[in-house]
């Protein structure tokens, strides 16, 4: 931060995590023999450093296909919330302390993080989302010591040895993505997903837009959508109505998304919501909750990427060949919807819930 952002050197003392600026400055001195203020003077700005800006490097361990996750990121971006212009991923964060925007793209041996915040007190919030979101912090040795062994997936793995699980910046966003994803496209997702932004999104403050504008919104959270009007938005009726009792159980705290939640109970919850069953149960535990065996057995793209690879596709035999998977099943789940590509057809969808 010292040597990469214009940021005030009080700003970058609280941003770092220490409680006063006494024990940042003897840190300091005793870590680099000079004063914060010999330390700034003494090292070169870099050029591309824009005002309000704070460049960051977000370490992996190898190997990471970064690529593959930004395309997964891109593919499914929602307007006025992401962008995607083929090599950065940009979109809005909803932060303790006020909202930011970040921008990541491949840096090779590392990813790089440009964040524009509201409030430079959310720095370490912003990071361990965009880690979770990219799941920079999985052991992509052990995964493909399981998976790569596996006959069916051998090749899968071979191909892509350092593929994620996308995670989520923000569980209870994750949660009504997935439930306006129910038996629908990719696409058809992005734009239910884009018309409740329109409907009841935030806008972004001024001072975090950017040249090109976009991303333009944060999105709504539970009481918003709670209190909405979600008619039009081309979703039944039913599924209305699920994504009212989401968002009031989101709301009151019946329902808590975050990593540290645990996950039987979560499910368990969820489940108990009209209009949610275990698909939607199982890929909110697989992003939101970051269970890394997470599995969707009636997923159709599940099942048409086994039946492609020679194995039964029904329901009951993907759970049983699943097994052998575990406790990677939700990166075996990566694996097997990359491996249908690009196709027009592609989906994420489980069973139809009453």
């Amino acid at each position: 931060l010292i040597e990469t952002t214009d940021l005030p050197i009080t700003e970058v003392a609280f941003a770092a995590g220490f409680t006063s600026i006494r024990q940042f400055n003897d840190t300091i001195r005793e870590v680099f023999a000079v004063t914060p203020t010999e330390l700034r003077r003494g090292r070169a700005v870099r050029d591309e450093t824009v005002r309000g800006e704070i460049p960051l490097r977000l370490p992996f361990r190898t190997p990471f296909d970064a690529n593959g996750m930004l395309r997964f990121l891109g593919a499914r971006a929602v307007a006025g919330v992401e962008t995607f212009d083929g090599e950065t991923y940009r979109r809005t964060l909803r932060l303790p302390h006020g909202a930011g925007v970040v921008a990541l793209s491949d840096g090779g041996d590392h990813v790089r993080c440009v964040l524009r915040l509201e409030n430079v007190r959310d720095l370490g919030s912003a990071v361990q989302r965009c880690r979770s979101l990219l799941d920079l912090d999985a052991d992509p040795v052990a995964v493909s010591d399981v998976l790569g062994s596996d006959p069916l997936l051998r090749a899968l793995v071979r191909r892509s040895p350092g593929r994620r699980v996308p995670g989520a910046v923000d569980g209870t966003e994750l949660a009504f993505r997935a439930v306006l994803g129910q038996q629908v496209s990719v696409a058809g997702a992005r734009t239910l997903a884009g018309r409740l932004v329109a409907r009841c999104g935030e806008p972004l403050p001024e001072t975090l837009a950017g040249e090109d504008r976009e991303p333009t919104h944060l999105f709504p959270g539970p009481r918003a959508v709670a209190g909405a009007a979600l008619d039009g938005l081309g979703v039944p009726s039913a599924r209305r109505e699920t994504l009212r009792d989401l968002a009031r159980a989101l709301a009151g705290g019946g329902i808590v998304l975050d990593p540290g939640s645990e996950r039987e109970e979560v499910e368990r919850r969820l489940l108990e919501l009209r209009g949610i069953g275990p698909w939607t149960a199982s890929y909110v535990a697989m992003r939101a909750l970051r269970d890394p065996d997470a599995f969707l057995p009636s997923d159709l793209g599940v099942r048409k990427a086994i039946c492609r690879l020679g194995h039964a596709d029904d329901r009951g035999s993907v759970a049983s060949l699943a097994e052998r998977w575990r406790p990677w099943r939700a990166y075996a789940t990566q694996h097997l919807w990359a491996s249908l590509g690009d196709e027009k057809d592609q989906t994420e969808k489980g069973e139809v819930v009453a």
